[in-house]
């Protein structure tokens, strides 16, 4: 069990994914022996969360995980801090995760949204609406993450700052 989930109450839930740390060290190895960056975005939570985050979509819906076997697309939190410490083992260095929002503001993503307004005028409204669907806490912003991963003496990677 991972360290940081050792301390889950008595009969709670946790969720770990040894195939995705296994598979995240390999790719850190790569970028420690070849040089190189990977850039990670998904939902999930820095670490150390307990809880049942296994979800099932169904004709773009939620479902029950359990409903329709093989019909139903499954997914379930990534869990960031697990990563990072596979990629830190392989010796390579960890930027974040960060909030999606936040990465995005920080990249420039109100100038560009500006910019589409601007030169489409017809849809503003859509751009507006597609900006806070990615970047409000109540969206996407808080839930989805992004982390870095980079050899070292690579740069720091834009947007975490």
């Amino acid at each position: 069990m991972p360290p940081h989930l050792r301390d889950a109450d008595p009969g709670g839930i946790i969720e770990s994914c040894p195939a995705a740390r296994k598979l995240v060290h390999a790719l850190a190895r790569r970028l420690h022996d070849q040089g190189g960056a990977l850039l990670a975005i998904d939902y999930g939570h820095a670490g150390g969360a307990h809880g049942d985050t296994l979800q099932a979509v169904h004709a773009h819906a939620y479902a029950d995980p359990f409903a329709r076997p093989g019909a139903s697309d499954l997914t379930a939190h990534v869990d960031f801090g697990a990563l990072a410490g596979s990629a830190r083992s392989a010796g390579v260095h960890v930027t974040g995760p960060v909030p999606q929002g936040q990465w995005l503001v920080a990249l420039g993503l109100a100038s560009r949204a500006g910019a589409l307004t601007r030169s489409a005028p017809l849809r503003a409204d859509e751009i507006a609406a597609a900006y806070r669907r990615l970047t409000a806490p109540d969206e996407m912003g808080e839930l989805f993450k992004v982390m870095a991963i980079t050899a070292h003496g690579w740069p720091e990677p834009a947007g975490f700052q």
